[in-house]
């Protein structure tokens, strides 16, 4: 299943905050969103997942998603959002029940993501006997759980410190590699766009138009062997967007 974001312009009272956003997610491909804080990154996600709806445009599903999709579209928040009661099964569980989905059937599926995202040994722990970054990947098994045709995800690593990032960004890919998932993922952290995405839109200031959408054509799982070329990928991400990010900052501190 592709996205496709046609013409997507909106405003809150008399602010606008998005002006003719047009581009597509195309299946199998991890698209990240940048560009300077207040530019309307997270609210194009919320439009991508159907939470609100723009004054204008659209937002196409083409093709449908696959057959065993409970949730064709599921959010992914940096804030782990997890039930401090529930076991990490429990809290995968969760999203189970609510489609109905219980007993040996949930225990293959909670089994299978847990595996795929290195869990299986924390399956009866509490969020509060795991780090951020195992909190985190029950989040992402989750969400694998009700497997999307999409993920989205807003921000997710970047309440964790730098080591814990980059283990998760690895894991990221790795689950790509054997999957070919889709995702919209939206980050302020530059490498985390250059590492986890096949093309990078950046977004202008308020109100957020399209800037350029940077392709990175750089395998996935060689990202790790092409630090020069990914560091000019994020220099030139950068020079696109540094004068509107001092922009950004002056407007909202006014």
């Amino acid at each position: 299943m592709d996205l496709h974001l046609n013409n997507i312009s909106h405003t809150y009272d008399k602010t606008e905050v998005l002006s003719g956003i047009d581009f597509k997610i195309e299946s199998g491909q991890i698209v990240c969103i940048i560009g300077p804080s207040g530019c309307g990154k997270s609210t194009l996600l919320r439009f991508i997942g159907g939470l609100e709806r723009p004054k204008s445009g659209e937002v196409l599903q083409i093709g449908s998603p696959p057959p065993e999709s409970l949730n064709p579209l599921t959010y992914i928040f940096q804030d782990f959002a997890l039930l401090p009661w529930r076991s990490v099964r429990g809290n995968i569980s969760l999203v189970l029940e609510d489609h109905g989905i219980r007993g040996k059937e949930a225990k293959a599926i909670i089994d299978d993501v847990l595996d795929r995202t290195k869990l299986s040994d924390f399956g009866d722990a509490l969020p509060r006997q795991l780090s951020g970054g195992m909190k985190q990947r029950v989040a992402i098994a989750r969400a694998l759980s009700v497997r999307p045709a999409c993920l989205l995800m807003d921000e997710p690593l970047s309440a964790l410190d730098s080591q814990t990032r980059e283990l998760l960004m690895d894991d990221l890919i790795e689950l790509w590699v054997r999957e070919k998932y889709t995702a919209c993922y939206v980050t302020h952290n530059l490498n985390e766009a250059v590492r986890l995405g096949h093309k990078v839109v950046v977004l202008s200031r308020r109100p957020g138009t399209i800037r350029e959408i940077v392709d990175i054509n750089i395998p996935l799982e060689e990202r790790h062997n092409q630090s020069a070329a990914l560091q000019e990928k994020q220099d030139y991400l950068w020079g696109l967007m540094r004068e509107e990010a001092a922009a950004a900052d002056q407007e909202l501190s006014q």
